[in-house]
């Protein structure tokens, strides 16, 4: 059976009602912890996934997040906000049992984001680079212990999210003075580099998110992740056909099929996604195993309150109708 889940980001700063709402929209299915990155930093991606490093520590800039050598007020902040969120999880998945998903940043989306002390991108330094994979590794393992142990009836799933991997791998960030861009990382440190964090959850089913156009889905399947995560009005043929390859290997394909901006209903999100599956050659029973969600996070849409074709609700109740229009298909 084809079931719906959702990205991670939300809009509005309540924690609360973000997560009953995600709790009762996607029971059926995948729920996740809902990510709130309007609440300032320490609630945004980076911030959130640094909170998670063992043994490092952050701090904020005008510019953005930056490693210093002791815990201070803005780290505080972040792990603050990751405490208060565990808590609305426990109360509303009190007597939970069945699937439910966590994310966090990658590690390279998080070498690309944090700066050394001495001011370039943490991912410029090899020495750096090692130690973001190992931290965030068992940063990531005592996290999912937290919510087993708030959540015993939780069956987790963690998300690994690497929007900025394609820049790392191709060499297109830049550098601190911005006149010449740092050097692509070699694409087997950066396999190694997934598997390290992965490795850490094993017994777990993972996946990896990566919302770009240019995602490298033939390397995020050699990272041994459980599924790949991704945007596919963004895949072209080419990937398209190693998705295909990866299917059938037993990969699980986490669809962003419904836009985030709205306007999509079910019949049209439906129709593009059983297209593209035949121009592959899959058969139509494949499509129950299918993953659904939003192409990307919904942070960016009015708080889930508001009514309206572009809420984060609306979102995920397309994004559910979906998933039940694709059992369908897959049942024949």
């Amino acid at each position: 059976m084809t079931l719906a889940s959702g990205v991670g980001s939300w809009p509005g700063e309540r924690p609360r009602e973000a997560t009953v709402a995600v709790r009762d929209l996607l029971g059926d299915g995948i729920p996740h912890l809902p990510e709130l990155p309007a609440r300032g930093p320490g609630a945004d991606i980076i911030g959130r996934g640094a909170a998670l490093l063992t043994d490092l520590h952050v701090e904020t800039q005008p510019y953005g997040w930056r490693f210093t050598d002791r815990s201070g007020r803005d780290e505080g902040r972040a792990r603050a906000l990751l405490r208060e969120d565990l808590d609305e999880l426990a109360e509303a998945y009190d007597g939970w049992t069945g699937p439910l998903k966590l994310q966090v940043a990658g590690p390279w989306t998080l070498g690309a984001s944090i700066e050394l002390p001495r001011g370039e991108r943490a991912v410029h330094d090899p020495g750096a680079r090692r130690d973001i994979a190992g931290a965030l590794a068992e940063g990531v393992r005592q996290h999912v212990a937290d919510v087993e142990r708030l959540v015993p009836g939780a069956a987790v799933i963690v998300q690994v999210d690497e929007p900025g991997l394609p820049a790392v791998l191709e060499g297109r960030l830049p550098t601190q003075s911005g006149y010449g861009r740092l050097r692509a990382v070699d694409r087997g440190e950066v396999r190694d580099g997934l598997r390290t964090v992965l490795g850490a959850l094993e017994g777990h089913t993972t996946l990896v998110h990566c919302c770009s156009g240019d995602v490298p889905v033939t390397l995020l399947r050699e990272t041994g992740a459980d599924g790949i995560s991704l945007d596919t009005s963004l895949v072209d043929g080419p990937r398209w056909e190693q998705l295909a390859e990866a299917v059938e290997a037993g990969v699980t394909l986490w669809a962003g099929a419904v836009p985030t901006s709205g306007g999509t209903d079910w019949r049209t999100a439906r129709d593009r996604l059983v297209a593209a599956w035949h121009r592959i050659g899959l058969p139509d029973a494949a499509l129950g195993d299918l993953v659904v969600t939003p192409a990307c996070g919904l942070a960016g849409g009015p708080p889930f309150e508001q009514v309206g074709t572009q809420s984060a609700v609306d979102a995920l109740r397309t994004t559910r109708d979906l998933a039940t229009a694709l059992s369908d298909v897959a049942a024949g």
